[in-house]
């Protein structure tokens, strides 16, 4: 299936590298050290802000979308819930209150899911970008397999399918980058294909990128396309997706986590830099501000990612209804232009 060259890998250590240059590895324990002593001098993390961020009342389809249009859901961080082509599809699901291996301690929810988990409609298709704790979660999957059963395709880059089998997940589509796979459901599907993105994986002390990590685009059987960035730093390969795997009606790009730069520039893009992504994919349709305000992980303010996006937007000069900065909750209808 696939069409362009994998990624990097490198036998020797069994550990996968991309392929357009040498972008830092995950830094060390000297550079959390530093890390460390900095935020000490600064006056420690980031604080909750003292009001609760913007929530809206959600309008998911039930049990599932339209023809003609792509429906978007944000619960928080990188969990999105999209309803196109007739599938229900949520994007790195986490509704635990902390992102972390133990429960009793890491990064805690500031914000509560935009959506009940009890609320959610019937999930076709679940798509992991990489498995950092706060894309994936133990406790989330689990809950998913025993509501979704086999019903649930669990798609994902490679290297992740044993760790979900052992969380009880039947239906499990590992691909490369470039790779694609279609889940139907009578004359409904979406077409979904690992993409390239500029980051890393680990969740134990020897699991560096032992996995492979992805974005994705996702093609609906009524044409309508979306692109979800998962987590990456900014990189030159977001105009070779564009290329070849748009133009999007929708694109979903983290504008969080991505300070102190000298840290995070390699894996996490700041706003400006979500902003060119955007550009370099076609620049065309809606603009989804997401991986911010959920989660305290770096050291920006947490309402600091939106009013540098919109800050951005406005510099180039882009149509100030395509950019979504979008409440806990909040449901986006993307209307898709008629065939021809």
């Amino acid at each position: 299936m696939a069409d362009s060259p994998r990624p990097a890998h490198h036998g020797a250590d069994g550990r996968f590298r991309v392929p357009w240059g040498s972008p830092e590895d995950a830094r060390g324990l000297a550079d959390l050290a530093r890390w460390a002593v900095e935020r000490l001098r600064n006056g420690g993390p980031p604080s909750a802000p003292v009001h609760a961020l913007p929530r809206a009342a959600s309008d998911p389809a039930e049990p599932r979308g339209r023809a003609g249009e792509i429906r978007i859901t944000w619960i928080g961080h990188a969990t999105t819930l999209i309803q196109m082509g007739g599938l229900n599809v949520l994007t790195d699901p986490v509704w635990s209150h902390r992102v972390s291996p133990v429960r009793w301690a890491g990064p805690a929810r500031i914000e509560p899911p935009g959506l009940d988990f009890d609320a959610l409609p019937p999930v076709d298709v679940v798509l992991i970008s990489h498995d950092h704790y706060d894309h994936l979660d133990r406790p989330t999957v689990r809950r998913l397999v025993a509501r979704g059963g086999s019903g649930t395709t669990w798609c994902a880059p490679r290297g992740y399918r044993k760790w979900l089998r052992r969380r009880g997940a039947e239906n499990i589509v590992e691909l490369d980058w470039w790779e694609t796979t279609t889940v139907a459901l009578g004359d409904a599907g979406v077409t979904l294909r690992a993409l390239p993105a500029q980051h890393w994986t680990r969740r134990t002390a020897g699991g560096m990128n032992r996995r492979l990590w992805a974005s994705w685009a996702l093609e609906g059987a009524d044409g309508g396309k979306l692109y979800f960035a998962g987590d990456s730093g900014y990189c030159p390969v977001f105009s070779e997706i564009g290329g070849r795997a748009g133009p999007f009606d929708a694109s979903l790009i983290p504008i969080g986590a991505y300070e102190p730069r000298w840290f995070m520039r390699p894996h996490h893009m700041n706003p400006e830099e979500a902003v060119r992504t955007y550009l370099d994919l076609g620049g065309r349709g809606t603009f989804m501000g997401i991986h911010w305000g959920t989660f305290i992980l770096t050291d920006e303010p947490v309402v600091e990612p939106p009013e540098r996006a919109r800050a951005a937007w406005a510099d180039a000069r882009l149509r100030p209804a395509d950019l979504w900065i979008p409440a806990f909750g909040e449901t986006r209808v993307v209307k898709l232009a008629p065939p021809g």
